[in-house]
């Protein structure tokens, strides 16, 4: 089994099969489909959970937010939305998210409201892409002046 990127599978050509992911969970509906994101893209990927073999106090410690591993096969997806989705054999939390702590929602948030929650800040799409142009902008700056020698 091989720890792969959500950007990674997003762009598979071809279902995979033992995917193993490791994330925070943006939605949890249904307690069935999982959306969950690793940062590598601003996209998620949907997980579907088997809720009738997955005890209900793990389903229940699923909230947004939370840290989770997940192992499973990567297949054509069923419904619209997403070209893949992983169905998954196994589910671990690795980080519980207590809403009131952590009272970030599948919306838009202002960023005065971001401002005055800055560890909420990093798991929002708008500072996630920000991190990674400013990463791809960094990397770029630095191997210009390594590969002229400077140091």
């Amino acid at each position: 089994m091989k720890l792969t990127k959500i950007k990674d599978l997003l762009n598979s050509t071809k279902p995979i099969d033992d995917v193993s992911v490791k994330g925070w969970v943006r939605t949890f509906r249904n307690n069935q489909f999982l959306a969950l994101n690793d940062g590598s893209v601003i996209h998620n990927i949907q997980c579907v959970v088997d809720f009738e073999n997955t005890p209900a106090e793990t389903l229940r410690r699923i909230t947004t937010g939370a840290a989770v591993s997940v192992k499973g096969d990567l297949t054509k997806s069923k419904g619209s939305g997403q070209k893949y989705e992983i169905q998954v054999k196994q589910l671990e939390i690795l980080g519980d998210s207590d809403p009131e702590e952590y009272p970030i929602q599948p919306k838009k948030h202002s960023l005065e409201f971001l401002r005055e929650n800055a560890h909420l800040r990093v798991r929002t799409n708008v500072f996630g892409a920000v991190m990674r142009v400013r990463s791809v902008l960094s990397f770029a700056v630095h191997h210009y002046f390594q590969d002229r020698g400077f140091v």
